[in-house]
């Protein structure tokens, strides 16, 4: 970028583990934030997950620095107090009560430091669920995502932490906010993001559809089309693509293209209200169309004529994504077994840029002599404090 990042003169420490916290503290450090993750001395449990854990400490924790410290030990919670008097930010995701157990309260810490914005990533916000433990699962299922992801009678998870990773920038959004609210004020603030609540506002679009229409939601898997063509369809070789024609104007220029004069000159299919109630018709008569075509050409040819399309890409089919590359969507990391390899960055440009990786995954305890010694400790002190086994210096 041509200038500083926004958030660069901003400090954030974060006490946060899994999805939803480093999430907040990614999109605050990816925006130019100097972000100190608190860790044991053994490191963030979150480094260890295997399975479909596996892939969240390298997703969520670049451009962070990583202090080591024992929170049990007087000294140590005495260091990160120092740490925190001197922070712009807070952010926590662990169960409710157990910051205040540490002594590291909203309360207690706003007393030393007035300015500090405090952000709790929580289950629920206030209410009679408050009291909760949430997980993003749990959010899916009494949210109505789960209902209409999965086939009726069959609720089905996303298949990805959205609750999480949204609950995470949501919690940025109320930090950013409440740091422009500071200029005024000069007081920091309590704020919190929550799963459940999360997952509601995802959902709004369907509640407003069932007072819209009368009639309760129906999951998508079984729902009425709202397009005459807005499928999947497979190609010769097996593979598969989705198409969309959701204009009059492109129903027009697919049927020329494709040659189906009898749709195009057939008044039942004039408009798509009356394309969708003639699909039973129409579709299978597509479907035979593509199934003779191979995936490159059915692509080509929708990317010349201006039509919807994308093929159905796995996880991994992402890191040799033509655009992503080109457009700096991936950035490179290095995991901590010494592999060099890339990350999805934030979904925006700033002044015409992507928001990269200025540090990498970092190693437990990598920056504990760099964060102590800007708060006043000597070198001395340093070593001691990691003889005491008080904190780890990587």
């Amino acid at each position: 970028m041509s200038h500083a990042l926004p958030l660069a003169d901003v400090r954030v420490v974060e006490f946060v583990h899994m999805v939803m916290g480093p999430t907040c503290g990614l999109v605050l450090g990816d925006m130019g934030a100097e972000v100190i993750k608190i860790e044991p001395l053994d490191g963030d449990h979150t480094r260890k997950l295997t399975a479909s854990g596996a892939g969240f400490f390298p997703a969520y924790n670049r451009n962070k620095k990583s202090l080591a410290v024992d929170l049990k030990s007087p000294r140590g919670k005495a260091i990160v107090q120092r740490l925190v008097a001197k922070s712009d930010v807070l952010t926590e995701n662990f169960r409710p009560g157990a910051m205040q157990a540490l002594g590291f309260g909203y309360e207690a810490l706003s007393r030393e430091n007035p300015g500090l914005v405090y952000c709790s990533h929580k289950g629920f916000l206030s209410g009679p669920y408050a009291h909760r433990t949430a997980l993003d699962e749990m959010a899916q299922m009494m949210g109505g995502l789960a209902y209409m992801t999965g086939p009726k009678g069959r609720p089905l998870r996303a298949g990805a932490s959205v609750n999480d990773v949204m609950g995470g920038v949501f919690g940025a959004v109320a930090v950013m906010g409440a740091l422009f609210q500071r200029k005024a004020t000069g007081r920091g603030q309590y704020v919190e993001s929550a799963l459940y609540e999360n997952n509601v506002f995802l959902m709004a679009q369907h509640m407003m559809e069932s007072l819209a229409t009368g009639r309760p939601a129906v999951p998508m898997p079984e729902r009425i089309r709202a397009w005459a063509v807005y499928d999947t369809f497979t190609t010769v070789e097996g593979e598969q693509v989705f198409v969309g024609v959701v204009t009059d104007t492109q129903w027009k220029v697919f049927c020329d293209a494709f040659e189906l004069p009898q749709f195009l000159d057939d008044p039942s299919l004039a408009t798509n209200p009356q394309r969708v109630e003639q699909r039973a018709r129409t579709i299978p008569v597509i479907t035979e169309l593509f199934s003779r075509m191979s995936k490159a050409d059915l692509m080509a040819r929708f990317e010349a004529l201006g039509l919807p399309f994308a093929p159905i890409a796995r996880p991994e089919d992402l890191f040799d994504d033509p655009h992503l590359n080109a457009s700096g969507g991936l950035a490179p990391i290095t995991l901590p077994d010494g592999t060099a390899t890339k990350v999805p960055i934030l979904p925006i440009e700033m002044d015409g840029h992507r928001l990269g990786v200025r540090l990498d995954l970092p190693k437990v305890g990598e920056h504990t002599r760099e964060i102590l010694a800007a708060i006043g400790c000597s070198d001395g002190e340093i070593d001691e404090l990691a003889a005491a086994k008080v904190v780890r210096t990587g």
